[in-house]
């Protein structure tokens, strides 16, 4: 690639704050590199979501990665475990997936790496969140140090930045960041348990997170749920 200082590597779900993470690296000037992982997610119909987005956003590239987190299990969404549908607790839900930010991140890193790009956004948020350990700002600024020791480039003394724009907003921001950017933002998915006919279930946490960042917004959901969330 040539100009690779403009890339920047957008790790691309198919959610909704994905989304709105690709479209501030869009804005901030940089040629997108989606990175989406097929982890055989209970849930993948989000990754027809993220090829939706990359072509919205006019990404350059889009890789859609396999790696099977079923082998290893331990999450409602690699595992045969019930995914939740009470509402959203105070513990770490069973949703959890072990260190997924870290692996994805990882795998981010290393194409960033080999075609010369330093900057790596992903749309994580430690507010509207279901408490997920690898969301945590913590974690970001740890693993923006972790990828100075781990790769030739920092050892070099050229830095990788992670950029998470989204990691101290509302879900209520988030959507309204999405009209601000001109987003459709109906083309993306959140939920973790589709029902039939290809909708959002309604009641799982991620639909309960995504239906209330739109009330408290005022914004219209142009989200179609199985029942109201």
């Amino acid at each position: 690639m040539t100009d690779a200082g403009t890339y920047a590597v957008v790790l691309l779900s198919g959610g909704l704050d994905s989304m709105v993470s690709a479209a501030r690296a869009r804005e901030d000037g940089h040629r997108l590199l989606a990175l989406s992982i097929d982890y055989n997610q209970r849930h993948q119909v989000e990754l027809a979501a993220a090829r939706r987005i990359a072509s919205a956003l006019g990404a350059e590239r889009h890789v859609v990665l396999p790696i099977d987190l079923r082998a290893f299990g331990g999450s409602a969404l690699t595992d045969s475990i019930d995914v939740p549908k009470t509402g959203v607790g105070a513990d770490i839900p069973v949703t959890y997936v072990p260190a997924r930010n870290m692996i994805f991140l990882s795998l981010a890193l290393g194409w960033a790496e080999a075609v010369g790009a330093r900057d790596i956004y992903i749309g994580v948020n430690a507010l509207d969140y279901s408490g997920y350990p690898d969301c945590r700002p913590e974690f970001i600024d740890g693993f923006e140090k972790l990828a100075e020791l781990a790769t030739k480039a920092g050892v070099e003394g050229e830095a990788f930045r992670i950029r998470a724009p989204l990691q101290h907003m509302t879900k209520a921001q988030i959507a309204a960041e999405a009209v601000r950017l001109g987003l459709d933002a109906g083309i993306s998915w959140s939920c973790y348990d589709p029902a039939p006919g290809g909708v959002h279930c309604g009641k799982c946490d991620s639909c309960r997170l995504r239906a209330k960042g739109y009330a408290e917004a005022g914004i219209p959901d142009p989200t179609v749920y199985a029942v109201p969330a």
